[in-house]
């Protein structure tokens, strides 16, 4: 695997054009989750408001994966939610990303890295605010899929060999059991050609995943509904290139292939970005 990432290889299918500029922010509720700023931020001179931008992480990371790729988006005058995402559940950890969608006023887009493309195919589902959905080298399961069946549908991931498992307290009690990327193998397999320093941090502060959210199947598939863009990392390990063009190809989503690792968000953001902008721009034109 070449862990160069200095030049970019980028296939663009898709809409073009980006988000009009404006204003935005990032509120916190009390209790510490991103929520929407207020509804009067966000809006362009003679136009309705921007799309609010969710975006749902997935294992072994946590929202401040997605920081740069939030600078980039408040930039271009967008509302950003970034949820911290329990990783326990596929079912209950929708239910918490749908709690934050119920919070938000106006068009959304929402946005799923890895399991979080799960997550967010269960969590639009019946949400009428959510316009568009977007996968930046996620799972887009079918009903009756779990991540762990579209992880080897397609050879080439090297996850398994990556990760030690350690157990957890389950609520009702007994033990449960989560996954952890070995801190030593994390930059080659998470985030190949991100800075030493920077992938050393992320490796500290990953965010395990229970093996049971990792089993669950799927039980709604909102991108049967909805339309969907889908960024392949062609270098990911976690989760098979093939699989990944598989996914997107079925979800007839449109598409970009980047020359990147599974962390693409903190490799290549403004990849990532651009594809959510493109994204929101065809919300807005559609609406």
């Amino acid at each position: 695997m070449n862990s160069s990432f200095s030049r970019r290889s980028v296939t663009v299918s898709m809409l073009a054009g980006a988000a009009a500029l404006g204003t935005a922010g990032i509120a916190h509720s009390a209790s510490g989750a991103a929520r929407p700023a207020p509804a009067d931020q966000g809006k362009s001179k003679g136009r309705g408001p921007l799309p609010t931008i969710v975006l749902v992480h997935g294992a072994f990371a946590d929202a401040s994966s997605w920081s740069a790729v939030v600078g980039k988006l408040l930039r271009q005058g967008h509302r950003v939610v970034a949820p911290p995402v329990p990783l326990r559940g596929l079912a209950t950890d929708a239910a918490y990303v749908r709690s934050v969608l119920d919070s938000i006023e106006g068009p959304v887009v929402l946005v799923g890295h890895s399991y979080g493309g799960s997550v967010i195919s269960h969590a639009a589902e019946g949400a009428s605010q959510v316009k568009a959905l977007v996968y930046v080298a996620a799972f887009v399961p079918e009903v009756g899929e779990s991540a762990l069946s579209l992880t080897g549908k397609y050879p080439g991931s090297t996850l398994e060999r990556a990760t030690t498992t350690q157990h957890y307290p389950l609520s009702g009690g007994g033990q449960g059991e989560e996954l952890v990327i070995r801190q030593d193998l994390f930059r080659q397999q998470f985030a190949a050609g991100v800075p030493v320093t920077t992938a050393r941090t992320m490796a500290v502060g990953q965010r395990p995943i229970a093996v049971a959210a990792l089993q669950e199947r799927a039980t709604t598939a909102a991108w049967k509904k909805l339309p969907s863009w889908y960024l392949i990392a062609t270098e990911d390990r976690n989760i098979p290139p093939a699989a990944q063009r598989w996914m997107a190809a079925r979800a007839k989503a449109h598409t970009v292939s980047v020359h990147a690792p599974h962390a693409a968000a903190v490799s290549d953001p403004h990849a990532v970005s651009e594809l959510i902008l493109r994204a929101a721009h065809a919300v807005r034109s559609a609406h």
